[in-house]
């Protein structure tokens, strides 16, 4: 940010009542506290009425509408604008989870009705056509403007022209909240009008994270939470490795073993190489999409489907219910395999589902699995159980679990209790700005736009090779008294940094001569896609930046095209021919130290 290549925040902690102190009876209104009263849920096992509501409830299974509508306003009125004001820019609001965001989405149609349905979009795993959807909001003058995201957005996605951040949960690891901070920081020339350029973003900071890493800098940093999805896939996985290695001779269990393994396979054949996460493991997925590589697994094998595919999304119509019952079931079958005593447990829990089950016998899908769900509940069946029988009451009962009656402390509750904003806003400076090397930077700027013509700007922006007598030249102007800055200010803030590295990233380096730098490269041998792609962004990086470190290469967002960066990308010997490229361009700003310096 001080060296100008990405935007810095504005962060700004938003003091909402009830995301900081949870809703409290006493301070309701009269007619807030019927409406409390009446919700079973505020009640304890004894029936006694609960004083309060902790924060951790709201936006988890609790729901208040004038929390949700007063963030909206808040965002509506305060966020960064555009089209002369007139539109919020581009927001992403972080959400807890995916009913949060739901809700969040149908407050936002219900206040703003002529925008309904496109301006204010749901993004998560489970909404089919995500990627168009992310893809559209990518798109400078097209709806949606806000994306109320849950997990998808936190990291990897590269929009320009998002200037409104909004944390709208709790989050407590230090690297993942630099993630999320780092979805606004990307440059965007002209976002607002021609020459006018995007120079800050707004963090609304709603739930105290701010506060939280201003006295815990270092964060709690617990790791990626596992979706449902990623435990399914990874069980499956250790539980065919287990057969594999024991070759059962049983032809239940064989085929068991082998509708694991197709099971698995299915999962990866559908995923869409275009959604930028899968795009990432592009090689990986390619190479087991072929059923064939699944006959044996190797320890790489293992290691890469666990680390790398588990957690990719793929197309599914399954629903949640259906899911969390997949995994009890394989981890039941996990237990039984390594002879846990953790099973008794996961067997209880499946013959309490079917007792559920019993009770919706008027359904007729229900009613046409009552033999297997009533032999469930006796001890008879269970005494020997195998994998197999196991997998045969999965497929038969999965898609009946979402009929059973849920507990009731799960139920989500809806409120429309008053909040209110309690205290004023607070500034946060999360990235300390260095005010020298901003001002400098404006007087470089400056200097350069009106010597545009200078013989030495022109070759360094051109990709030429620049001699001593030409930054000869260039610090003649540059370090007069009347010049942009002085030399001893110079080399305090830059120490030995070359002037012509410096020039080059205020001038950038002009489309042309990015492309002529590979041109050669590229003629002599066809690249695949994917190459190319990588290569846009090679020369992208260089027409905003003016030099490259090779070290970039393997990292964002050069890894969301594959996560190894250019090493996925090219064999070794291309890879050494790019980055000697990218150094020859980098050396062609580096100017000799004249004599007498």
């Amino acid at each position: 940010m001080n060296d100008g290549f990405l935007v810095p925040p504005r962060a700004i902690s938003v003091p909402l009542k009830f995301q900081r102190e949870g809703i409290k009876y006493k301070d309701l209104s009269a007619e807030e506290q019927e409406e409390y009263e009446l919700q079973e849920q505020f009640h304890d096992d004894e029936g006694n009425l609960k004083e309060e509501i902790g924060s951790a409830a709201l936006n988890k299974w609790l729901f208040n509408k004038d929390t949700v509508n007063k963030v909206l306003m808040h965002l509506m009125e305060n966020g960064i604008k555009v089209e002369g004001g007139d539109k919020l820019g581009k927001t992403i609001i972080f959400a807890k989870n995916k009913k949060h965001a739901e809700f969040i989405v149908e407050q936002f149609d219900l206040n703003y009705p002529s925008m309904s349905g496109k301006f204010c979009r749901r993004v998560d795993y489970s909404v089919k056509y995500v990627q168009s959807l992310i893809d559209d909001f990518s798109v400078k003058n097209k709806d949606p403007f806000i994306v109320a995201s849950v997990d998808m957005l936190d990291t990897g996605i590269d929009v320009p022209e998002v200037v409104n951040l909004v944390f709208f949960k709790l989050v407590r690891s230090k690297t993942k909240f630099w993630q999320m901070i780092g979805r606004g920081t990307r440059l965007c020339e002209d976002l607002f009008e021609p020459n006018k350029d995007k120079q800050e973003f707004v963090v609304f900071d709603y739930c105290q994270n701010l506060e939280f890493f201003d006295a815990n800098p270092e964060g709690y940093d617990s790791g990626v939470q596992e979706s449902v999805k990623q435990k399914i896939f990874k069980r499956r996985l250790e539980l065919s490795i287990a057969l594999q290695n024991a070759k059962p001779e049983d032809e239940d269990m064989a085929s068991f073993a082998n509708s694991l393994k197709d099971q698995m396979h299915d999962v990866v054949s559908v995923m869409n190489l275009d959604n930028f996460i899968v795009r990432k493991q592009r090689k990986d997925v390619e190479t087991f999409a072929d059923r064939d590589r699944w006959d044996s697994l190797s320890e790489d094998d293992q290691t890469t489907l666990s680390s790398k595919v588990s957690g990719l999304p793929s197309a599914d119509d399954d629903d949640e219910y259906s899911r969390r019952f997949d995994l009890l079931i394989l981890n039941l079958q996990s237990a039984i395999l390594q002879n846990s005593k953790a099973q008794e447990n996961y067997r209880i829990k499946v013959q309490e589902l079917a007792k559920g089950l019993e009770d919706k016998s008027a359904i007729p899908s229900v009613a046409a699995q009552m033999e297997l769900i009533m032999e469930l509940q006796t001890e008879q069946w269970w005494q020997d159980v195998t994998l197999p029988m196991l997998e045969n009451v999965r497929i038969s009962l999965r898609d009946l679990t979402r009929f059973i009656d849920k507990d009731a402390g799960l139920v989500d509750v809806f409120t429309n209790f008053e909040d209110e904003f309690d205290g004023d806003s607070t500034t946060h400076e999360i990235v300390k700005s260095d005010p020298k090397l901003k001002d400098y930077r404006k007087r470089v700027q400056r200097f350069i736009n009106e010597h545009r013509d200078h013989v030495t700007i022109r070759r360094l922006r051109n990709n030429e090779p620049v001699s001593p007598t030409d930054v000869s030249a260039l610090e003649e102007i540059l370090f007069a008294e009347d010049g942009a800055i002085p030399r001893d200010e110079y080399e305090h803030i830059f120490g030995e940094k070359p002037l012509g590295v410096l020039v080059r990233s205020v001038v950038g380096l002009s489309r042309k001569a990015a492309k002529e730098a590979f041109s050669e490269f590229l003629s002599e041998a066809p690249l695949h896609p994917d190459q190319m792609t990588f290569l846009d962004e090679v020369v992208e990086y260089l027409v905003k930046n003016g030099t490259m470190e090779p070290k970039i290469m393997f990292d964002t967002p050069f890894t969301l095209i594959n996560d190894q960066g250019i090493a996925g990308i090219f064999d070794e010997n291309e890879s050494k021919k790019v980055i000697e490229l990218v150094r020859h361009v980098n050396e062609n700003a580096v100017i000799e130290k004249t004599a007498g310096k």
